[in-house]
């Protein structure tokens, strides 16, 4: 089944970024992140959990983040909007068809 999408609803221009791992000279290594592309994304909200870490109320959002298919986009990469970072868990293909992805994706609110 082919699943319609709207284009005109990818209105979020996000950057892919790539971790970097840059050794820290004492065997270990410090990761940076690398921006792999620039992107037009839907950025839908599908949950919100509350959570207390050090006397201190934070949260994980999760979303999900549909791009135009493009090979190279992977679990472990994140998308970047301004100060805010989206996670990438799992990336798939909705009906197959490789015109759109659905990134599930967390972003830490703090």
């Amino acid at each position: 089944m082919v699943l319609f999408f709207d284009p005109g609803s990818m209105t979020a221009r996000l950057d892919l970024e790539v971790p970097q791992a840059q050794p820290d000279g004492q065997g270990g290594a410090t990761v940076t992140w690398e921006v792999m592309a620039s992107l037009w994304a839907r950025i839908e909200p599908v949950s919100f959990v509350v959570e207390e870490q050090a006397a201190a109320e934070g949260g994980t959002i999760s979303h999900r983040i549909w791009v135009r298919f493009r090979d190279g986009i992977s679990a472990g990469q994140r998308f970047r909007k301004g100060a805010r970072v989206f996670l990438v868990k799992l990336v798939h293909d909705p009906d197959e068809t490789r015109r759109y992805l659905v990134c599930q994706c967390e972003e830490e609110a703090r």
